[in-house]
């Protein structure tokens, strides 16, 4: 059985002003060697400067290849012409965070926060300006109380370590994260972050209900220091942007001790196009304990062979799930022969491909490297079943081969949300999200603009079936291609762009959280939120 795995520049520009660089000019004119005044930055500014030293890694060190490479999950952004950090930092303790904040600041360099370095675009480590990695992947200690039914879970810890440490402490406790272990949760968590419990639970930002974070100026906030505008910035808007989460306190849900799964395989000649059509009618209706989601794809062993995969989770025992399923989608087929029954943490397993609990502590083991690139879409209206053919036509095609569309339905849980909850708007009115991906091998990255060529082609094939203005996106699947015009990233209005499709309606309200709590824009990216400072100033670009 093919397991079916659900996952599955803009405003920095602004530092490329006259005064960045005369900045950065200045270091280099006044500095001798940048890379030891920062490290002594560091010392100075560190609480515990004693292990410091233990936490740096510049490019003379001959760790740092290994360190910076350790966590990169699109590899298309570990090549030699990839621009590398001038330090990465690794903090044991809160100080050696407070420490590079304030270093970067005095010296003029950019900072990126990289948990599990599963950013799409690679935002989490990579920048075009001078910068600094601040690398949480030592930060992972997680404490669950099952009492209280919460846990305390830092922000470099992955959501595997934090299943596993759930699943340890309880056999009928859960959290509605993602699928793929080794997504940190630093920013899987504060930009919204979905998985099979998303149509009972919502989503893991949803589940929030408390964090530690360090602002610009170095302090460190709880929810009721930092307050409620940051609280909810933060948990779906994209925490990269105001400031760095530290830990989260999460709410945990309760999971039945039985659970059902199944993944059935439908190819064309089974009709595979025609209960995916159907699908669409139902797959927001369903009891919010049941979750069905949908891949397409090739087969790799066949040259045009496209399959569609039905992968489910139910919160119940199989008894219960297949009157559902015969009721709701009696096309599907499925038998109970299909169908198996076990824990909420086997079910993890099942779908990571991964054998024992235990592997959920290995980030190699649950490690996704792959050159790639991913798009996504929202789907209000079902589609026809001709654009259902037209995807298939577009996967017939050679770079097709390696592409994969997710259906993620929504409904339930998800609908009686409100949108301005959380910076996440996606709520109400969906029926399911799309996410589009291919990868091709290393050998073909020199040639990889075909691959970037097929999946804008399918992308825009899909224009007329989806969500309209906006045409939304979902915010933790970072795409670049939104807001770039033929001179890159430019002025304020890009921001606009992809601001409004990540967030609607909620885009004005992080625009005005970043303003009150970082109005000088130290906190940025490509895709970061912009200060009302900058948007005024940049109006009329």
């Amino acid at each position: 059985m093919k397991t079916l795995t659900f996952q599955f520049q803009s405003l920095f520009v602004l530092l490329l002003s006259f005064h960045c660089w005369v900045t950065w000019a200045n270091i280099h004119a006044t500095s001798g060697n940048m890379h030891e005044d920062f490290v002594q930055c560091l010392s100075l500014y560190s609480e515990d400067s004693s292990s410091i030293s233990k936490v740096i890694y510049t490019k003379n060190n001959p760790s740092y290849s290994s360190v910076l490479d350790f966590t990169i999950q699109n590899l298309r952004f570990s090549t030699p012409t990839t621009p590398k950090p001038q330090v990465i930092v690794t903090p044991l303790h809160v100080s050696h965070i407070q420490a590079a904040i304030k270093c970067s600041q005095k010296y003029g360099l950019q900072i990126r926060v990289r948990s599990g370095g599963h950013d799409y675009e690679g935002l989490s480590y990579v920048s075009h300006v001078p910068f600094v990695i601040i690398d949480l992947i030592n930060l992972s200690s997680i404490s669950v109380d099952v009492e209280e039914k919460t846990a305390w879970v830092q922000a470099g810890a992955t959501i595997g370590q934090l299943y596993y440490n759930i699943a340890n402490k309880s056999k009928t406790l859960a959290f509605p994260a993602g699928v793929c272990p080794s997504v940190g949760v630093g920013g899987h968590f504060s930009g919204g972050g979905y998985g099979f419990l998303l149509r009972k639970y919502g989503l893991a930002g949803d589940n929030v209900v408390d964090a530690h974070v360090i602002d610009v100026n170095g302090r460190l906030l709880d929810r009721k220091s930092m307050g409620e505008d940051l609280f909810w910035a933060i948990r779906g808007g994209g925490a990269a942007s105001f400031a760095v989460v530290v830990a989260w306190k999460i709410e945990l849900v309760t999971v039945p001790p039985t659970v059902t799964v199944f993944i059935v395989n439908r190819t064309l000649e089974q009709n595979a196009l025609k209960i995916v059509h159907k699908w669409q009618y139902i797959a927001d209706k369903l009891p919010k304990d049941l979750l069905i989601g949908i891949g397409l794809e090739r087969r790799a062993e066949g040259n045009r062979e496209f399959i569609a995969s039905f992968g489910s989770l139910f919160l119940g025992e199989v008894d219960r799930l297949l009157p559902l399923v015969q009721k709701f989608l009696p096309e599907l087929g499925l038998m109970k022969e299909d169908c198996r029954e076990m824990t909420w943490i086997e079910s993890v397993l099942f779908y990571s491909g991964l054998q024992n609990v235990e592997t959920l502590l290995d980030r190699n083991a649950t490690s996704l490297k792959q050159y790639f690139k991913a798009k996504t879409d929202y789907v209000k209206q079902p589609i026809p079943e001709t654009a259902l053919e037209g995807i298939y036509d577009r996967f017939s095609e050679e770079e097709g081969k390696t592409g994969l569309l997710t259906m993620i339905p929504y409904g339930g849980k998800m609908s009686e949300i409100s949108e301005s909850e959380t910076p996440f708007p996606h709520r109400a009115g969906n029926i399911y999200k799309m996410m589009y991906h291919v990868t091709w091998r290393q050998e073909e990255n020199e040639a990889s603009q075909r691959y970037f060529d097929w999946i804008r082609r399918l992308y825009s094939f899909m224009t007329p079936y989806v969500s309209k203005n906006p045409r939304a996106a979902y915010f933790n699947y970072r795409d670049l291609d939104i807001g770039k015009n033929n001179e890159g990233f430019t002025s304020i209005k890009q921001a606009s762009i992809w601001g409004k499709k990540y967030f609607i309606n909620n885009f004005n309200r992080l625009v005005h959280v970043k303003t009150l709590v970082d109005p000088g824009n130290f906190f940025r990216n490509e895709q970061s939120i912009p200060p009302l400072s900058s948007w005024r100033k940049n109006k009329g670009d």
